[in-house]
């Protein structure tokens, strides 16, 4: 009994002792958080969606009291709110370039023919695991509104050909529907890159029209167009925005599909050679 005692007092000395080590090694190394963090904390909006560059919003109202952020890096946040952050921080708001989420795929069920008829769990990561999804094109989108669902912005909206409408004004380039989309059809894109290529499909020649009518047939006109700023690469058009390109609006003129598009606030303007899309209906599918 003695030796139990003995053991038990030992071990509870030790967790004794351990603790105030514990205790005094917290209070030598605590460093106090400036208050300010959460103060910033609540003027942004919450939504922790890492459009700003950082995890959350705890992390960048911490870049933003220690100096290493302007209130502009939140794109989420209102004028008023980056006004707001900007005066209480004494700085200046700051600028950033708006980014939103494109899709890489024109090719609606008006325009893009299915080969088989999926039936299955409404998805598209789930569809895309059985034969690719069922669409003619192995690349296009498949429209089962992932991106919608997932978006927690309302910033993507499914339109009457199933396809997938970014609304630049919410959208905060969160990146989710980047991650969600099975195709890998989305990008975040600064709103100044205008040139847009609306296909990613990696065939060539006019055969793949027969699986889509507004898909990119390789046909090399806008890169002769626009040398330097886009080239041909695995058939499919690479433009190098980092090249000066406001003024090659030229690059989309000769597109026969449409499949390269000049994006501006009114929408994605096609051509003056791209063909006229006017069905409302869906493709018939694809008889092989």
């Amino acid at each position: 009994m003695n030796v139990i005692l003995t053991a038990v007092l030992t071990l509870g000395g030790i967790a004794v002792g351990l603790a105030v080590i514990l205790v005094l090694v917290n209070k030598k190394l605590f460093v106090q958080e400036d208050p300010r963090i959460d103060a910033v904390e609540a003027m942004l909006p919450g939504s922790n969606c890492g459009a700003c560059g950082f995890p959350g919003c705890r992390a960048l109202s911490e870049a933003l009291v220690g100096g290493d952020a302007l209130p502009g890096k939140c794109t989420v946040s209102s004028d008023g709110g980056r006004q707001s952050i900007a005066a209480y921080l004494g700085v200046d708001v700051g600028t950033q370039e708006k980014v939103v989420a494109r899709l890489a795929c024109a090719g609606g069920i008006n325009v893009s023919r299915k080969r088989a008829l999926y039936q299955g769990l409404e998805t598209c990561r789930a569809a895309a695991m059985v034969g690719g999804g069922g669409k003619s094109c192995a690349w296009g989108c498949l429209g089962l509104s992932d991106c919608a669902d997932v978006c927690d912005f309302d910033a993507i909206t499914m339109n009457e050909f199933c396809l997938p409408v970014v609304n630049p004004d919410k959208c905060t380039a969160c990146g989710d529907c980047v991650e969600v989309c099975p195709k890998s059809l989305f990008e975040l894109h600064p709103v100044s890159h205008q040139i847009w290529v609306a296909c990613r499909s990696l065939e060539a020649g006019d055969d793949v029209l027969e699986d889509c009518e507004v898909a990119c047939t390789a046909c090399g006109r806008c890169a002769m167009d626009a040398p330097g700023v886009i080239q041909i690469v695995n058939n499919l058009p690479v433009v190098d925005y980092d090249r000066r390109h406001a003024d090659t609006r030229a690059a989309i003129e000769r597109c026969p599909t449409g499949a390269i598009v000049w994006l501006n606030n009114g929408g994605a303007e096609k051509g003056r050679d791209a063909r006229k899309v006017l069905r409302q209906r869906p493709l018939p599918a694809a008889t092989t």
